[in-house]
C-alpha cells in the first residue's frame, strides 16, 4: 500500500503544478477545487480481519479460554466485553458454575461482539 503524502506535502505540490498552468489553467483548476470542496467526504469502509482460527482443547480451563478467545477475536476492544467476561469468571470461580458452560457463554459473547464490529462497520 503506497504511503500518502503528508498534508504539507500535497500543498507544496499542489503549488508547484499551479505555478506551471497558463492563467486559464489555473482557473480552471481553482474552480475543480472549489467543486471537489463542496462534495460530501466518501465514507471510510473498515476492513474488520477474520478471527483467527485457534481450536479449542479438549481441557481448557476459563482462563485459558480468555486467553485463547482474546487471540481469536484480537480486533475487538476488550473493555466493553470486561463486565460480561469477569461476571462469568466469578460465577466460576466463586459459585462453582461449570467451566464448560462458562466457556461456551464466553465463546458466544466473543462472537457476537465480533458481529457487531462487523457489522457497524
Amino acid at each position: 500500500m503506497p504511503l500518502l503524502p503528508t498534508r504539507r506535502a500535497s500543498q507544496r505540490e499542489l503549488i508547484k503544478i499551479h505555478n506551471s498552468l497558463s492563467v486559464e489553467q489555473q482557473q480552471t483548476l481553482l474552480s475543480f477545487a472549489k467543486f471537489l470542496s463542496t462534495q460530501p467526504p466518501e465514507p471510510v469502509k473498515r476492513i474488520i480481519p477474520a478471527p483467527q482460527a485457534i481450536p479449542r482443547p479438549a481441557e481448557e480451563s476459563v482462563v485459558q479460554a480468555m486467553k485463547r478467545l482474546s487471540a481469536t477475536y484480537f480486533m475487538l476492544d476488550k473493555a466493553p466485553l470486561l463486565n460480561e467476561t469477569s461476571a462469568l469468571m466469578a460465577q466460576h470461580l466463586i459459585q462453582g458454575r461449570d467451566r464448560v458452560e462458562v466457556i461456551d457463554e464466553l465463546e458466544v459473547i466473543f462472537k457476537t461482539h465480533y458481529q457487531r464490529l462487523v457489522e457497524d462497520a
